[in-house]
C-alpha cells in the first residue's frame, strides 16, 4: 500500500510542470482559431456588396445604354453610308433630320433591298436583315405593302432603316402604318416614317429611279414573302 502511494505521488509530482504548458498550448490554439475565423468574417463585413445585374439605380441593367443596347451616331453613319453606297456627307443630312425627330439612340437597324412600282397606287416588296447589338445573328425579314399617293414610276432601291424602341426581335412582326406628312427628300435620299405600338421605322431609300412614296399606306413585316401586300 505504501509502495503504491509512493508511485502515485511521484507521477503526480513529475506531471505537475507539464500541466501549465499544456494549458498554455490549448489557450494559444484556441486564440489562433478564433483569430483565423474572425479575419474572413471581418473581410466579408468590410467588403462592398455588388448589386445584382439589373438592380434599380445601379446602372447595370441588361438594357442600359452602357450595356450596348443602342447604336450611336458614328455606328449608324458608317453602316448606312457603306450599305447605301453614298458619302457620309450625303447621309448625314438625312440622319440629322431623323435624330432631331426621334433621337440619336436607335435600338436596331434594317439593311435590305426592295422593288416597287406605282401610278397613284402601287406596291412594295422587300427583304433584308434586322440587326440588334444584343443579338449574335441578324434576323431575316420580308416586307410588303401598298403605297398610295403622289408617287409614280418603278424602282429598285436599297433601304436602310433605323428602328426605335424595339427591345426584342420578335416584336418586329407587325404592320406599320405611315406617319402622316412624313415623306422627305434630303440630299438625294428619300425617307419616310412608319410607326406601330411605339416602334418607329425610318426607311431611307437610295437607288435608280427610286420613288419617295407617300406617307399614306403601310409596311407589313413578315417571316416569309407574301404575294399580296396585306
Amino acid at each position: 500500500m505504501q509502495r503504491r502511494d509512493f508511485l502515485l505521488t511521484t507521477l503526480a509530482a513529475s506531471a505537475t510542470p507539464l500541466i501549465p504548458n499544456l494549458a498554455a498550448a490549448q489557450t494559444a490554439a484556441a486564440s489562433s482559431s478564433s483569430a483565423s475565423s474572425a479575419v474572413p468574417q471581418a473581410a466579408s463585413q468590410g467588403a462592398p456588396q455588388q448589386a445584382p445585374l439589373g438592380s434599380p439605380g445601379t446602372g447595370r441593367g441588361i438594357y442600359s445604354p452602357t450595356s450596348g443596347k443602342y447604336y450611336d451616331r458614328d455606328e449608324i453613319l458608317k453602316a448606312g453610308s457603306d450599305f447605301l453606297g453614298v458619302t457620309v456627307e450625303a447621309l448625314g443630312g438625312t440622319l440629322e433630320k431623323i435624330f432631331s425627330d426621334y433621337g440619336d439612340e436607335p435600338t436596331a437597324y434594317i439593311a435590305g433591298e426592295e422593288a416597287s412600282g406605282a401610278f397613284g397606287v402601287g406596291v412594295r416588296y422587300g427583304k433584308g436583315s434586322l440587326y440588334m447589338k444584343e443579338e449574335t445573328d441578324p434576323t431575316k425579314i420580308f416586307w410588303q405593302g401598298p403605297s398610295i399617293g403622289f408617287d409614280t414610276g418603278a424602282n429598285a432601291a436599297r433601304v436602310f432603316t433605323l428602328v426605335y424602341n424595339l427591345d426584342d426581335p420578335d416584336d418586329i412582326w407587325r404592320r406599320y402604318p405611315g406617319v402622316e406628312g412624313s415623306a422627305y427628300f434630303i440630299g438625294g435620299l428619300g425617307v419616310t416614317y412608319q410607326r406601330a405600338e411605339g416602334i418607329v421605322l425610318t426607311p431611307i431609300r437610295a437607288g435608280v429611279g427610286f420613288r419617295l412614296g407617300a406617307s399614306v399606306g403601310y409596311m407589313n413585316i413578315s417571316h416569309k414573302r407574301r404575294i399580296l401586300p396585306l
